[in-house]
């Protein structure tokens, strides 16, 4: 009788709080941990297989802390599954699901491939508290506004311990073959690897030190600091819980637990990245369509220089090009200076969405296709839920509110610290003898601004004018 059944890892790269894996271990079967890179199927960027290179290599260093190892392979999933079934005699395959579009198309065709083969399968819900088919207005629809949704899944919140890791797994066999880490080619041309040591470190062990640390010194005072840009106040978890190195049940219950005044607000933003995942599931389109339709055939401007401008922090608009390098330096920015990029990039500059979209998910080690598509459709105006098309950040205003000392504006824009606070974030208006005394040359050792804030809000609206009267 067949005793060992295949745990496919994916975007649950954790021991802990895994259901698939903890069934696995309460069946007293043999487990054989598997990861299976099929390029076809990833649509993270370069940062993105920058994270999950060194993800592997830590979840396998925890598995052979337990006796066993991780199997890597490379190619087709279904058929390497089939394979790896065939070499270590497996009966049944366990897997956490993936919500995105694609993922579900293949999730489906890979379990026709194994259930034509004989093979057993399961799949847990390992990434989201609530699967997305469970959380539904009355009438059955889909919700379209994060509040109702909010509120909905609030009333049937129940907040439950996560499962423990196991304490010790079987061993594979010497003969069973994996692929060195390297051979993915993960790492490949990129050209952040040694900046990003220096800030992050991948895998489950980091990710709940950092769990730990966050509500420990910075929960208290999430309210009132999330949005400060001068200081660290936002939690830094997003790339441990796209990659599943923490599950929002972990996430969840260490703030439940914590009881303390930033537990609820941070709360609220934990259910916005599981409204993201609702909203791509019921509209798979919002990937690459407005979910608004007056937005169908807006008039985006084309314009390669001004966004390879925007892209390298190079507008002339301190916030955002501060914004835009500390991306470039450490695959992660700031949600403020987000939003304020993504308003310049859209509404100032009339450049799609999708651009920016895309921009994102080359360079953040955080990078989820359903959060990134919610979130520049909602800073664009034609999400689902969104903020309105006039309401357009100005970067100025933005930096004198959340880095009113200039922290964050001297820390990534060197060549303006000089510059007195009056002026630092609008740097084209200070006067020249103050320029001069700072060392700035406008157009020569900091750009003068690609647009002019002012008429490009003024075009935007009018842009918008038009559509609405169409």
């Amino acid at each position: 009788m067949a005793d060992t059944l295949i745990v496919l890892f994916r975007r649950d790269l954790r021991l802990a709080d895994n259901p698939a894996i903890h069934a696995a271990v309460e069946s007293g079967l043999n487990i054989i941990p598997v990861y299976i890179h099929d390029a076809r199927r990833l649509d993270e960027g370069a940062a993105g297989r920058w994270w999950l290179h060194h993800s592997l290599i830590a979840l396998d260093r925890d598995l052979q802390r337990l006796g066993s190892r991780l199997i890597l392979r490379r190619g087709d999933v279904a058929r390497e599954l089939r394979m790896l079934a065939e070499e270590c005699d497996a009966f049944a395959v366990h897997m956490s699901s993936l919500y995105e579009p694609a993922q579900l198309e293949a999730d489906d065709g890979v379990r026709r491939s194994l259930l034509q083969a004989g093979l057993a399968v399961r799949s847990f819900d390992a990434s989201l508290l609530n699967h997305p088919r469970r959380v539904l207005r009355p009438a059955g629809e889909p919700y379209r506004i994060f509040t109702p949704y909010y509120d909905a899944c609030r009333r049937r919140m129940e907040v439950q311990q996560p499962l423990p890791a196991p304490g010790s797994l079987n061993r594979v066999a010497d003969t069973l073959a994996s692929m060195p880490i390297d051979s993915l080619g993960l790492t490949a041309g990129s050209r952040w690897l040694e900046d990003f040591r220096e800030h992050w470190e991948p895998g489950e062990r980091a990710a709940g030190k950092s769990l730990s640390a966050f509500v420990t010194h910075n929960l208290g005072n999430y309210s009132q600091w999330r949005d400060q840009l001068d200081r660290t106040g936002t939690s830094r978890l997003s790339p441990y819980l796209h990659w599943g190195q923490l599950s929002p049940k972990q996430v969840l219950w260490a703030c439940q637990r914590a009881d303390a005044e930033g537990a609820e607000p941070f709360t609220r933003q934990l259910f916005w990245r599981e409204f993201a995942y609702y909203i791509l599931f019921h509209f798979p389109h919002s990937l690459s369509q407005p979910l608004d339709a007056k937005f169908e055939n807006f008039p985006w401007r084309h314009d390669p220089v001004v966004f390879e401008a925007w892209a390298q922090g190079e507008t002339g608009v301190p916030l955002v090009d501060a914004g835009m390098r500390e991306l470039l330096s450490r695959g992660w920015m700031h949600n403020r200076a987000r939003m304020v990029a993504a308003s310049l990039l859209t509404k100032n500059m009339l450049i799609h969405w999708r651009e920016g979209a895309r921009h994102f998910m080359d360079s953040l080690v955080d990078a989820d296709s359903a959060c990134n598509t919610l979130n520049w459709q909602w800073v664009a105006g034609c999400g689902v839920d969104r903020a309105p098309f006039f309401r357009i950040f100005n970067p100025a205003t933005q930096g004198e509110k959340y880095d009113p000392d200039g922290a964050y504006i001297r820390h990534w824009l060197p060549e303006l610290a000089k510059l007195p606070g009056k002026w630092l974030h609008r740097p084209w208006e200070a006067p020249g003898d103050v320029l001069t005394a700072a060392g700035i040359q406008l157009g020569r050792n900091y750009p003068a601004p690609i647009v002019d804030l002012k008429a490009s809000r003024h075009r935007a609206l009018d842009a918008w004018a038009v559509r609405l009267e169409t």
